[in-house]
């Protein structure tokens, strides 16, 4: 009798658990299989390259971004790469690094996104009190506007000077890319005058081929460069590891993408395959801004 009750409570409580069970978020493989954090983390310290890719107001993506970083630094060295930060603003980074400067001298001295003291300071604290290398990857939003208004050949004309700050040029550009594609298909693209219709996946284009440039240009042996960027720029296997392949095809890169979903339990059918593990999110879950 003393053995049906316990067993009858196990029951109960094992219920219990299951019925409140409201996840914020699950862990999937690329082919819509639960994986956990265990699982993912020893694939991801395999890696040469981990693309992270993100919601940027996301909060779960943004904890889970320095998760990974703080695991994968116990057993591997590791260096971190930003789209947020902007190539002209490495030396400010560096400075910030070497405690040459403090917060609100990096304020000054850097163009930092809106949300970058909530986002992005956790992970770059982490680099400078482990003394890791942050690499500032994208390019100066300058030079994408350029690109928007004048396509990719107005680089040409750019100054060395300016020049050091994005990929070498002339820059690879494959129209067909799905992830470009949709770009022009967008609703509000088809208000925007013709040539900026065409240029605006370009824009996106010389953003992907920068993160790759100076992910390859700081990528050192035997570590895992991880690097963090808009879901959108690594989805699909294309944009910024597009451009890695094409430097680089025997590099192993594995991608993160964030969805948010109704239901984070079960995998959303569109989210299969737009990346080798898939971080899904309640819909509901607050913003960060």
């Amino acid at each position: 009798m003393k053995k049906y009750i316990i067993t009858l409570l196990v029951f109960i409580l094992s219920f219990s658990v299951q019925a409140q069970d409201k996840p914020a978020y699950r862990l999937f493989k690329a082919n819509g299989k639960k994986v956990s954090y265990k699982k993912m983390l020893k694939k991801l310290q395999e890696a040469d390259v981990v693309l992270f890719g993100e919601l940027h107001n996301n909060p779960i993506a943004h904890w889970l971004e320095l998760e990974v970083a703080k695991s994968i630094s116990k057993t591997k060295n590791i260096s971190l790469g930003f789209e947020m930060l902007e190539a002209d603003n490495q030396e400010a980074v560096n400075l910030y690094l070497k405690d040459s400067i403090n917060q609100k001298g990096l304020d000054s001295l850097a163009r930092l996104w809106p949300n970058y003291k909530t986002d992005y300071k956790p992970l770059v604290d982490f680099a400078r009190t482990n003394k890791l290398a942050v690499i500032a990857s994208n390019v100066p939003r300058r030079n994408a506007k350029i690109v928007v208004r004048k396509g990719l050949e107005a680089l040409d004309s750019l100054p060395t000077t300016e020049k050091k700050f994005i990929a070498p040029l002339p820059i690879k550009y494959d129209a067909t890319l799905k992830s470009y594609v949709a770009m022009t298909q967008m609703e509000h693209m088809k208000y925007m005058p013709k040539n900026m219709r065409i240029n605006m996946p370009k824009a996106q284009a010389i953003k992907d081929a920068t993160m790759a440039h100076f992910i390859l240009e700081n990528l050192h042996k035997g570590e895992v460069f991880i690097h963090y960027n808009g879901s959108y720029h690594s989805d699909l296997h294309e944009g910024v590891v597009w451009y890695l392949k094409q430097q680089n095809p025997n590099l192993k890169i594995l991608t993160i993408t964030t969805v948010s979903a109704a239901n984070p339990k079960k995998i959303n059918e569109d989210a299969k395959d737009k990346a080798d593990f898939i971080l899904q999110v309640a819909k509901d879950m607050t913003e960060t801004y």
